[in-house]
Protein backbone atom coordinates (compact mmCIF):
# COMPACT_ATOMS: atom_id res chain seq x y z
CA UNK A 1 0.00 0.00 0.00
CA UNK A 2 2.86 2.39 0.88
CA UNK A 3 4.05 1.86 -2.84
CA UNK A 4 0.44 2.69 -3.80
CA UNK A 5 0.54 6.39 -2.35
CA UNK A 6 4.24 7.04 -3.49
CA UNK A 7 3.47 6.30 -6.82
CA UNK A 8 0.16 8.16 -6.54
CA UNK A 9 2.13 10.92 -5.21
CA UNK A 10 4.70 11.34 -8.10
CA UNK A 11 1.48 11.39 -10.43
CA UNK A 12 0.39 14.48 -8.75
CA UNK A 13 3.43 16.04 -8.57
CA UNK A 14 4.02 15.70 -12.36
CA UNK A 15 0.83 16.42 -13.03
CA UNK A 16 0.98 20.05 -11.13
CA UNK A 17 4.11 20.16 -13.06
CA UNK A 18 2.00 19.69 -16.26
CA UNK A 19 -0.06 22.47 -15.08
CA UNK A 20 2.14 24.71 -14.00
CA UNK A 21 3.90 24.79 -17.52
CA UNK A 22 1.08 24.66 -19.86
CA UNK A 23 -0.24 28.35 -17.20
CA UNK A 24 3.40 29.69 -18.05
CA UNK A 25 2.89 28.78 -21.78
CA UNK A 26 -0.63 29.91 -22.09
CA UNK A 27 0.45 33.48 -20.29
CA UNK A 28 3.65 33.81 -22.17
CA UNK A 29 2.60 32.83 -25.77
CA UNK A 30 0.00 35.44 -26.17
CA UNK A 31 2.19 38.09 -24.16
CA UNK A 32 4.65 37.59 -27.30
CA UNK A 33 1.96 37.50 -29.98
CA UNK A 34 1.22 40.70 -28.88
CA UNK A 35 4.73 42.36 -29.06
CA UNK A 36 3.92 45.41 -31.35
CA UNK A 37 6.03 46.12 -34.46
CA UNK A 38 7.79 49.80 -33.34
CA UNK A 39 8.87 51.84 -36.73
CA UNK A 40 10.10 54.91 -36.93
CA UNK A 41 8.14 58.23 -38.47
CA UNK A 42 8.90 58.64 -41.98
CA UNK A 43 10.98 55.23 -42.09
CA UNK A 44 9.87 51.78 -43.37
CA UNK A 45 10.09 48.02 -41.76
CA UNK A 46 10.10 44.72 -43.29
CA UNK A 47 8.27 42.31 -41.64
CA UNK A 48 7.37 38.65 -42.58
CA UNK A 49 3.81 38.06 -43.06
CA UNK A 50 1.76 34.59 -44.40
CA UNK A 51 2.31 33.93 -47.73
CA UNK A 52 -1.52 33.31 -48.27
CA UNK A 53 -1.56 36.94 -47.51
CA UNK A 54 -4.04 38.36 -50.07
CA UNK A 55 -5.92 41.52 -47.81
CA UNK A 56 -4.75 44.29 -45.74
CA UNK A 57 -6.64 46.43 -43.78
CA UNK A 58 -5.02 48.88 -41.63
CA UNK A 59 -6.96 50.82 -38.85
CA UNK A 60 -5.31 54.10 -39.20
CA UNK A 61 -3.42 54.83 -42.43
CA UNK A 62 -2.55 58.20 -41.00
CA UNK A 63 -0.51 56.28 -38.58
CA UNK A 64 0.77 53.32 -40.47
CA UNK A 65 0.63 51.87 -43.95
CA UNK A 66 1.20 48.24 -45.01
CA UNK A 67 2.29 46.84 -48.37
CA UNK A 68 2.65 43.29 -49.57
CA UNK A 69 5.09 42.53 -51.38
CA UNK A 70 5.85 38.60 -53.14
CA UNK A 71 7.35 36.58 -51.05
CA UNK A 72 5.97 36.41 -48.10
CA UNK A 73 7.42 40.45 -46.88
CA UNK A 74 5.30 43.68 -46.23
CA UNK A 75 6.40 46.74 -45.79
CA UNK A 76 5.53 48.82 -43.02
CA UNK A 77 5.85 52.87 -42.89
CA UNK A 78 5.24 55.04 -40.05
CA UNK A 79 3.27 58.19 -41.30
CA UNK A 80 2.24 59.78 -38.15
CA UNK A 81 2.72 59.25 -34.39
CA UNK A 82 0.63 56.68 -32.25
CA UNK A 83 -0.13 53.39 -32.79
CA UNK A 84 -2.44 51.76 -34.99
CA UNK A 85 -3.35 47.75 -36.04
CA UNK A 86 -2.79 45.75 -39.35
CA UNK A 87 -4.95 43.04 -40.21
CA UNK A 88 -3.41 40.45 -42.95
CA UNK A 89 -6.17 38.06 -44.18
CA UNK A 90 -6.68 35.63 -47.01
CA UNK A 91 -8.48 35.54 -50.35
CA UNK A 92 -11.61 33.85 -48.13
CA UNK A 93 -11.19 36.37 -45.73
CA UNK A 94 -9.61 34.40 -42.90
CA UNK A 95 -7.56 36.67 -40.59
CA UNK A 96 -3.60 35.38 -40.37
CA UNK A 97 -2.30 38.05 -38.90
CA UNK A 98 -3.61 41.20 -36.22
CA UNK A 99 -0.64 43.41 -35.38
CA UNK A 100 -0.02 46.45 -33.20
CA UNK A 101 1.83 49.09 -34.96
CA UNK A 102 3.52 51.77 -32.71
CA UNK A 103 5.19 55.01 -34.25
CA UNK A 104 7.76 57.03 -32.64
CA UNK A 105 9.85 59.63 -33.16
CA UNK A 106 12.91 59.30 -35.23
CA UNK A 107 16.34 59.31 -33.44
CA UNK A 108 18.21 60.19 -35.77
CA UNK A 109 20.22 63.32 -35.15
CA UNK A 110 17.27 66.42 -34.84
CA UNK A 111 17.41 69.90 -33.36
CA UNK A 112 14.27 71.36 -32.10
CA UNK A 113 13.63 75.10 -31.84
CA UNK A 114 11.29 76.25 -29.57
CA UNK A 115 9.76 80.19 -30.20
CA UNK A 116 7.48 80.83 -27.16
CA UNK A 117 5.01 77.87 -28.25
CA UNK A 118 5.65 77.05 -31.35
CA UNK A 119 8.05 74.68 -32.54
CA UNK A 120 10.63 74.08 -35.06
CA UNK A 121 12.23 71.01 -36.23
CA UNK A 122 15.52 70.63 -38.21
CA UNK A 123 17.62 67.53 -39.42
CA UNK A 124 21.30 67.66 -38.38
CA UNK A 125 22.54 64.66 -40.63
CA UNK A 126 25.46 66.45 -41.23
CA UNK A 127 24.25 69.56 -41.43
CA UNK A 128 20.91 71.41 -39.92
CA UNK A 129 18.18 71.64 -42.69
CA UNK A 130 14.99 72.44 -42.19
CA UNK A 131 13.01 68.71 -41.02
CA UNK A 132 9.72 68.21 -42.13
CA UNK A 133 7.83 67.43 -38.45
CA UNK A 134 4.28 66.47 -37.40
CA UNK A 135 3.35 69.07 -34.63
CA UNK A 136 6.16 72.15 -35.98
CA UNK A 137 4.34 75.33 -36.18
CA UNK A 138 2.17 75.68 -39.16
CA UNK A 139 3.63 78.53 -41.18
CA UNK A 140 7.41 76.96 -40.45
CA UNK A 141 5.69 73.13 -41.67
CA UNK A 142 3.61 74.53 -44.69
CA UNK A 143 6.83 76.76 -45.68
CA UNK A 144 9.24 73.55 -45.38
CA UNK A 145 6.98 71.89 -47.49
CA UNK A 146 6.03 73.90 -50.23
CA UNK A 147 9.86 73.98 -50.89
CA UNK A 148 10.11 70.65 -50.41
CA UNK A 149 7.10 69.91 -53.32
CA UNK A 150 8.71 72.54 -55.16
CA UNK A 151 12.17 70.90 -55.35
CA UNK A 152 10.40 67.22 -56.04
CA UNK A 153 8.46 68.59 -58.98
CA UNK A 154 11.62 70.16 -60.47
CA UNK A 155 13.73 67.19 -60.32
CA UNK A 156 11.04 65.11 -61.59
CA UNK A 157 10.81 67.56 -64.39
CA UNK A 158 14.16 67.27 -65.00
CA UNK A 159 14.31 63.54 -64.58
CA UNK A 160 11.72 63.25 -67.68
CA UNK A 161 13.27 65.96 -69.75
CA UNK A 162 16.71 63.90 -69.74
CA UNK A 163 14.44 60.45 -70.73
CA UNK A 164 13.66 62.22 -73.51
Amino acid sequence: MTAFCVRDLAGHGLLRWLSAVLVLVAVIAPAAAAEPIVVLLDEARIIKIPDRAATVVVGNPLIADLSIQPGGIAVVTGKGFGATNFIVMDRDGAVLLDKTVEVQFPNDKIVVVYKGINRETFSCTPDCSRRITLGDFPEFFEKSMAETVVRNTQAAGAAATSAH
